[in-house]
């Protein structure tokens, strides 16, 4: 027997054993299972043919119609699955949390400085280090302690727009940005070019086309591109993500440091930065926990300012659309309250069809349409399909806001969908459009109070109506967005009319 066989033959074994485990990794990672169904892809850079790319999640509903509730495609390397329905998001987003409470390895997050944010970072340690933070802050019962400050800053939203209405859209950003800040920093917001109000609109602007997950995998592909000069045509994403990066340094520590300077000086009040710095007075020698305070409140200034913001600006297109919807909110706040003084939260449970409005709102045009990307940790199976390791999952919100079986005419702004047949709210609090799992929006209670006390307030303040022309003719427009992960309506023409007090 020669030598030469031997080695040969040990080859042919080695080859043999390496294809056996090959195929039984193979069998295992797809379990035997079926991908999810979806649109046939192109070689090598996947499902791109067809996607709206200003509006995904209208492409994404139009295959839900297709191939089901759960929908695979692929971007070059990086496989997606795109959720469709309420039932599946709450089984593997909600129900299977451990495995999907983390989020895609995105290129472009810290390449904007947005690595530090609640919202964007991986599970783990330093997400939940933030996420007590928040926890603490903005549960429910927290959240009522805010209440007086809110009201407070409604009264002043509200006599702003009555002095300059023509001013509306500017208000709202400072509305939207004040209540925040005074919670996180006891800061008192300029009516007019503050500096940090500035800086985060700015930032977000820059940010929010650019985090779309197509962008961020293209660039993940293409790693290379990033080593590109800004300069070089199509690479002004550098340049966005260096401005970003600046824009945020400074509206991250300078707020912070000034909590520290009142603190210090001992004329600090209560805030979540300094609530959050006594609690650990003396115990934190490594720093960690005042550097995750320090980035957990600049992620929920830049958060809360912009989605409050975008919400109200939603609700105010819907009033100026159907109008029907404030006429009969104007009769039911003049019922209970009268003409002589603004809603406060002591008249909710009297104005439920306020809640209804609001709830409305959220599911009529939800601001963030594709909610926040997950990341599967592992493998698994839902009804039958195989999930990869590693999947960016996206639940698709406004498919499931605007499923026809659930919400009948869902193009239509129908408040009652809401309340029961004796006027009351229902069960249907559209959780969809806060998130999923612990992944949801710990703020909710905060945003919802925030929103609530701003709604009522317009409504029993203002009528909201179409422009006319020299003529008298009604103006008539069709909606237009903005695109990115959040969104919100362009501006648009309206009227705003003070109502007569009785």
């Amino acid at each position: 027997m020669s030598s030469g066989w031997f080695t040969d033959a040990c080859i042919g074994a080695l080859i043999c054993a390496t294809l056996i485990v090959a195929i039984r990794c193979w069998m295992e990672k797809r379990n035997m299972l079926p991908l999810p169904p979806g649109p046939r892809p192109f070689p090598i850079i996947g499902n791109v043919r067809g996607i709206d790319i200003s509006a995904p999640w209208l492409t994404y509903t139009e295959w839900g119609k297709r191939y089901g509730d759960i929908v695979y495609s692929h971007f070059f390397d990086q496989e997606f699955i795109v959720i469709n329905s309420e039932k599946v998001a709450i089984e593997l987003l909600e129900k299977r949390s451990y495995n999907y409470s983390d989020r895609p390895n995105l290129p472009t997050t810290p390449l904007f400085g947005l690595d530090f944010s609640t919202v964007l970072m991986a599970y783990g340690v330093r997400w939940r280090r933030q996420r007590r933070i928040f926890h603490q802050a903005f549960r429910e019962k927290a959240a009522l302690t805010y209440r007086p400050m809110q009201q407070r800053k409604a009264q002043q939203f509200i006599s702003g727009i009555l002095d300059t209405p023509e001013e509306f859209l500017n208000h709202v950003h400072v509305y939207a940005s004040s209540i925040i800040m005074s919670a996180i920093y006891d800061h008192e917001t300029e009516l007019h070019n503050d500096p940090l109000v500035e800086a985060v609109g700015k930032t977000l602007k820059l940010a929010l086309e650019e985090l779309r997950p197509e962008v961020a995998v293209f660039i993940k592909t293409f790693r290379i591109l990033l080593r590109l000069p800004s300069w070089i045509p199509g690479m002004s994403i550098k340049k966005k993500g260096a401005r970003s990066q600046e824009l945020i340094r400074g509206w991250m520590n300078d707020p912070f440091q000034r909590v520290l300077t009142t603190m210090a000086d001992g004329t600090a009040r209560p805030s979540v930065v300094s609530n959050a710095l006594r609690r650990i007075d003396g115990k934190d020698p490594s720093g960690e926990i005042t550097q995750a305070i320090k980035e957990t409140a600049a992620a929920a200034f830049g958060a809360a300012s912009e989605t409050t913001a975008s919400v109200l600006q939603v609700f105010i297109l819907a009033m100026v659309l159907f109008p029907e919807v404030q006429i009969k909110a104007h009769v039911l706040i003049d019922a209970v309250i009268g003409g002589s003084r603004l809603p406060t939260f002591e008249d909710r449970s009297s104005l439920q069809y306020i809640d209804a409005i609001l709830r409305e709102t959220l599911r009529w045009r939800p601001i963030l349409p594709l909610s926040m990307p997950h990341a599967s940790v592992n493998s698994d199976v839902c009804e039958g399909y195989y999930i990869p390791k590693g999947a960016t999952v996206m639940p698709n919100v406004w498919a499931m806001t605007q499923n026809e079986h659930k919400y009948p005419n869902p193009s239509q702004f129908l408040p009652e969908r809401f309340l029961n047949a004796d006027g009351s709210l229902n069960e249907d609090t559209v959780d969809v459009t806060f998130g999923f799992g612990r992944r949801s929006c710990v703020g909710r209670h905060f945003a919802d109070a925030s929103l609530w006390i701003a709604m009522s307030g317009l409504l029993a303040r203002f009528m909201f109506s179409k422009q006319s022309d020299s003529n008298g003719k009604v103006v008539d427009f069709e909606p237009q967005w903005s695109t990115g992960v959040a969104i919100h309506p362009l501006p648009f023409p309206f009227t705003i009319s003070p109502r007569l007090s009785k």
